[in-house]
């Protein structure tokens, strides 16, 4: 197995774990142990192995990176990425947008979608709980909280803005002080970050079970027969997100960065597929940093200000699929948006891709933010449960695609020659 590329490894393992599922079924075992609780135990390993490398990798990527870059270049550096991370994410929101209204997937006989929401669905009822009352105040204290009071308690609860901006704090006047003692700090979180590279290559050789777990119960839970009613908003949705990965960003990495897009998928293949299957950016960001630094060619330094800050604030994906999904249940309801309405739209998802990180059902808040501003009831968020699942993992893998973008494009305007440059 060793010498076999850990991206096949994790395809084989994703194509078994849809076979078990879908052959297994959600009620499949042995006696009285059923193969969806060893597929929850593989994964739930797996991912608690990636959580537990996040904050001090954070926190000693940005602090090594931003000692290696030094105070002066903060400004420029910090402004390329923000311009990049808005930048994207609105050209996929104008993806989602044109994609949605060219098919009209909620339109003609699936506007009967409607009248299938059942309010006394206890799966609705659950997600409901979690998004009703919230609005754009829930937003502004995501903002809040980006300073946290306490940054071990921020790091405790996983609150990534407040952990990343006190890491960029650390990091800007470690590189400005002229204390003797600056030094041995600077080495002391270089040697955490090459430690924790080190531990991240070891939990890898492990990601194929992880995945395995992770994609099985998926499958063998959900299901495939549910998605017939769902399935022309599914591929809108999915048509969308492909346009954004293999189109918008690949123009940019060729015409913008100078590199070779195709290079960059290859070096990005494992991270793309452990995004896939975990549906978490922020725990995939230990194998992000890794493909960005070793196969793609991205410094440290640029790769450690960037990723983390992209793994928290920078959703193409999500933010595409929250103005699809809102086009769509306002097709379903028969509700004719002007273009007051969709811009509307476009721009509430461009904050909340960034604003509702830290909130729990991120996606599904920031999406009744949407429905509460076009005035469309909540209920509508019940036909997005059946898909959102799946669709959840392939947002996540171009989130996570847009920000190893972003990494390449800054490091080449920054004079870097990058392993994947275009000869």
């Amino acid at each position: 197995m060793r010498n076999i590329p850990l991206h096949w490894q994790i395809a084989a393992a994703i194509l078994l774990a849809v076979t078990a599922g879908v052959i297994g079924g959600p009620d499949a075992g042995i006696g009285s142990l059923h193969f969806t609780a060893v597929y929850a135990f593989l994964g739930t390993m797996f991912l608690n192995a990636l959580k537990m490398l996040i904050v001090p990798l954070v926190m000693s990527s940005i602090i090594s990176g931003m000692a290696g870059v030094g105070g002066d270049k903060l400004e420029k550096l910090g402004g390329k990425t923000l311009l990049f991370y808005a930048s994207s994410s609105l050209v996929a929101i104008l993806i989602g947008l044109a994609v949605v209204n060219v098919i009209a997937p909620g339109s003609g006989d699936n506007q009967a979608l409607a009248a299938t929401i059942s309010s006394n669905d206890p799966e609705l009822s659950d997600t409901l709980s979690k998004v009703e009352g919230r609005g754009a105040s829930d937003i502004v204290q995501v903002f809040v909280r980006m300073v946290p009071t306490n940054v071990v308690n921020a790091a405790a609860n996983s609150e990534m803005l407040g952990l990343i901006f006190f890491s960029l704090l650390f990091g800007f006047f470690l590189a400005r002080s002229k204390s003797e003692h600056a030094k041995t700090l600077t080495h002391f979180w270089q040697g955490v970050m090459d430690i924790m590279t080190e531990i991240t290559m070891w939990v890898m050789r492990f990601a194929p079970i992880g995945v395995f777990g992770l994609v099985a119960k998926t499958v063998a839970i959900t299901g495939f027969a549910a998605f017939k009613p769902m399935l022309l908003f599914f591929f809108t949705a999915l048509l969308a997100l492909l346009i954004h990965a293999f189109v918008a960003l690949p123009l940019v990495l060729k015409y913008v960065a100078g590199v070779s897009p195709k290079k960059h998928y290859a070096a990005m293949t494992p991270a793309l597929l452990t995004a896939f299957s975990t549906a978490s950016s922020s725990a995939t960001l230990p194998l992000t940093l890794k493909s960005i630094q070793e196969e793609s060619g991205v410094s440290k330094q640029v790769s450690g200000f960037v990723l983390p800050l992209g793994a928290t604030v920078n959703m193409d994906g999500t933010a595409l699929y929250e103005c699809v999904a809102a086009m769509f249940i306002a097709q379903v309801y028969g509700l004719e948006l002007g273009f007051v309405q969709q811009f509307t739209i476009v721009m509430i998802a461009l904050l909340t891709s960034i604003g509702v990180a830290g909130i729990p059902a991120a996606s599904l808040v920031a999406i009744s933010v949407i429905l509460g501003a076009i005035g469309l009831p909540l209920e509508g968020i019940g036909l997005l449960l059946v898909t959102d699942r799946i669709l959840d993992m392939i947002r996540t893998a171009v989130n996570v695609f847009s920000d190893s973008c972003a990494a390449v494009v800054i490091a080449r305007s920054e004079g870097e020659d990058t392993l994947i440059a275009s000869k």
